[in-house]
């Protein structure tokens, strides 16, 4: 069980660094020519609402509604019921893609002034033609969730995370061959026209297999349908909860278009550096488990289900709290290596390496949350995590806008990583009341050997980076001083998820 769960995360991680260090080659061509300017902050700010409606109606929504029932179909043979809710919800979808892009372009002032109200003159004009390009990319990306919600239900998880790449590379094209024709403006309203057709291209290479593996698809509105009935009612709750996640991640944007200027860039380099493990750890390990969750609850196998959480948080706890400690105490070189070139130079680095410092606080709450929700979707509740999430957004909206008078954009990430361990407590102790006992009596021991071995490894890191005077060789030495050491500690203390990356190595050794 525990190995197959392994395989699938590895399959969703992989899938995700390759979209990943796209988009890392993405961003350091994006700093290269845009830095910290009134340009930069345009982007980003004109990014955020297109974004939070697809995350609103996209990935991880649909999926927490629509993987456990399809899952649970095909789990009982009924393959002609679940063409035909893989068949109305693509519908659906292509109608919400279509009204959401023509209301975007409508309302990009508002959208504009909403998301960055501290923007005026040319800087907020520019943002308003950018959300006029990139609204109808949220629509898009909505029919790229489908497509992922039943390819993840098929067991094909690499293809659709590794298709968000293809998003990346409609930019770095578009950087790389008019960068140096096009200033500013110019630029990045290409640039904006670059993502939308990137969009494009990720539903475009994963449409292909999801249409094999769901069968004959045809534009169906069946709303009467139980199953469909069932992922809209599921969905909603989930909405409302994304809605709640998403307002905190606008108020991080209204907070930081009224600091100084570059203070939403800022904040867009450090998120981008400080999700990478939340994706490749937290996605992965929370996308592997839902469709088994959800087959374990379909067949009301509670113990069995409790049992695969709580494998799955000692899995995520070995993986995340090295990737927090990592993130504080290497940040600096991490940045200066990733996007100190053209405009973004050492002063930049050390603001946003200030930053990643402070997400990186809450990391290990914000990638267990996934995990626990998922728990919750598999059960069929879906308001639960929607309550919870309210009380931790508000808490978290309070903390940051407290601590940015203090800190400046590094409060801002903080109070929003402080806010996530609210919502982690509430969310684990609401699931163990429903499946059983989630800690095993071997946790404490996991998570402090991994605990231990992260700080040993920071040490070692920075002791060997500091050594280097190259950003880029410091980066690598201090990375691989951080990974040996904590392999090296977490072997000795006998952790299981060590000892099953041996094994996972040797074997693939010796078939090769």
């Amino acid at each position: 069980m525990a190995a197959s769960q392994g395989r699938l995360a590895g399959s969703v991680a992989a899938g995700i660094v390759v979209a990943r260090l796209l988009g890392f080659i993405r961003e350091r061509v994006f700093a290269h020519y845009f830095g910290n300017s009134p340009a930069a902050d345009a982007f980003r700010a004109a990014l955020k609402i297109p974004n939070v409606i697809r995350n609103l109606l996209g990935e991880g929504t649909l999926a927490a509604s629509f993987v456990p029932v399809y899952a649970a179909l095909l789990e009982r043979g009924e393959k002609e019921e679940a063409r035909r809710l893989a068949s109305t919800m693509a519908s659906l979808l292509v109608l919400i893609t279509a009204a959401s892009a023509l209301l975007g372009i409508v309302l990009a002032p508002v959208i504009t002034d909403f998301a960055a109200p501290g923007f005026s003159g040319d800087t907020r004009d520019l943002t308003v033609r950018l959300v006029e390009i990139l609204f109808p990319m949220s629509g898009v990306m909505i029919l790229s969730a489908w497509c992922l919600g039943v390819l993840n239900t098929h067991g094909k998880f690499f293809l659709s995370y590794a298709a968000a790449g293809m998003w990346n590379v409609a930019q770095i094209a578009v950087l790389v061959a008019l960068g140096g024709y096009l200033l500013g403006a110019r630029l990045v309203t290409a640039l904006a026209w670059g993502a939308l057709a990137g969009s494009l291209l990720q539903v475009a290479v994963q449409l292909p297999t999801a249409l094999k593996l769901a069968g004959r698809l045809r534009w169906e509105l069946s709303l009467g349908l139980a199953s469909v009935r069932r992922v809209i009612r599921n969905w909603g709750p989930v909405v409302v909860g994304a809605g709640v996640v998403q307002i905190s991640s606008i108020v991080d944007t209204q907070l930081a278009s009224l600091l100084s200027g570059g203070a939403v860039a800022m904040l867009g380099y450090a998120q981008l550096l400080a999700t990478l493990p939340l994706s490749l750890f937290g996605v992965s390990i929370a996308a592997a488990a839902l469709p088994e969750l959800s087959r374990d609850a379909a067949s009301d196998a509670r113990q069995e289900l409790a049992s695969r959480i709580s494998d799955s948080l000692r899995r995520l706890g070995f993986y995340i709290i090295p990737s927090a400690f990592a993130l504080a105490s290497l940040g600096s070189w991490l940045v200066a290596a990733l996007f100190q070139t053209g405009r973004f130079g050492a002063s930049d680095t050390e603001l946003v390496a200030g930053v990643v410092a402070a997400y990186a606080i809450g990391l290990p709450a914000q990638a267990s949350v996934k995990l626990l929700a998922s728990g919750h979707y598999a059960l069929g509740d879906t308001k639960t995590p929607v309550r919870i999430a309210v009380a931790s957004v508000v808490t978290s909206a309070a903390l940051a806008f407290v601590l940015m008078k203090r800190l400046g954009v590094a409060g801002i990430a903080l109070g929003s990583g402080l806010g996530a361990y609210l919502n982690l407590a509430l969310n684990y102790a609401t699931l163990e009341r429903k499946v059983g006992r989630l800690w095993g009596a071997g946790h404490n021991r996991d998570f402090a050997a991994a605990g231990l071995g992260a700080v040993l490894a920071s040490g070692a890191a920075i002791l060997v980076g500091s050594r280097l005077g190259s950003p880029w060789a410091a980066a690598v030495a201090s990375s691989i001083g951080f990974g040996l050491v904590f392999g090296v500690v977490t072997l000795a203390a006998g952790h299981p998820d060590a000892a099953a990356l041996v094994r996972r190595f040797k074997l693939r050794s010796a078939r090769s």
